[in-house]
């Protein structure tokens, strides 16, 4: 059993006038931030002001790319060649990276968004062409992979630093990828089943799958949604039980 573990969670996902998540509430339970960089959601406003709470929470940052989808929030699938993809990747890196500077933050992390990285989970060559893009913005900075899929394959065959994630609030399929948010049920809201789960990977090392199926992982940060309902009292809870298990939280680069 690990003696620490990250927490991270979307964040900036708001949008102009729209407001999502409950970003200044969340902050207090995670130790890294996911920032939407404006292509799938956030603005240049949204991106400014969720890089300052993270500073003041203390919490470390990351680049959140997706799709450039607004209105489908980068859920919906664009077909792309791998250069288009790699340049996407690094042109959303480095507008998060210039309000991460201007706050005297180092940018910690790269993880996908969305249908992108959905299809990194289980495509060998995107998963290589985002972790090369992250590798040309910095061979300091950490690629978030999907724990046990082809992402870490890819991570190593590229040599870029990362962390294997896993997922509290979702339900997953048998081959470790995460059951598709079309099919009900597949958002996890109950705290006390959230809260199970995510022990259960860091204590145990396994997931439930839906079918019942006992899949094996390597938690390294553990992420919660910040726009799922009861979001708060899932990371409340989970805090609890890390805590009564002699869990840290900490950055996943500390």
């Amino acid at each position: 059993m690990p003696d620490r573990i990250d927490i991270n969670c979307d964040m900036g996902e708001s949008f102009g006038v729209y407001k999502l998540g409950r970003d200044k509430e969340v902050m207090d339970y995670i130790t890294s931030a996911n920032i939407a960089c404006g292509w799938h959601a956030g603005d240049p406003v949204v991106m400014e002001e969720t890089v300052r709470l993270a500073k003041e929470k203390g919490v470390a940052v990351g680049a959140h790319p997706g799709y450039p989808d607004l209105m489908g929030f980068g859920r919906r699938r664009i077909d792309l060649t791998l250069p288009e993809i790699e340049a996407y990747i690094l042109y959303q890196v480095g507008a998060l990276s210039a309000f991460a500077r201007a706050h005297g933050l180092p940018l910690q992390h790269v993880k996908a968004h969305g249908g992108l990285g959905n299809l990194a989970f289980v495509d060998l060559e995107v998963s290589k062409t985002i972790a090369r893009a992250a590798a040309r913005f910095s061979r300091e900075i950490i690629f978030v992979a999907l724990a046990g899929s082809v992402m870490v394959q890819a991570a190593k065959e590229v040599g870029v630093r990362f962390t294997e994630e896993v997922y509290a609030d979702r339900v997953y399929n048998p081959d470790g990828t995460l059951q598709s948010r079309k099919i009900s049920g597949s958002v996890i809201h109950d705290p006390e089943k959230a809260s199970r789960q995510a022990l259960t990977m860091v204590k145990e090392g396994y997931v439930v799958a839906h079918d019942g199926t006992k899949v094996r992982v390597k938690p390294e940060t553990l992420c919660v949604h910040g726009d799922t309902p009861g979001a708060i009292t899932i990371l409340q809870k989970i805090r609890e039980e890390l805590k009564k298990a002699s869990i840290a939280v900490k950055p996943m680069g500390q």
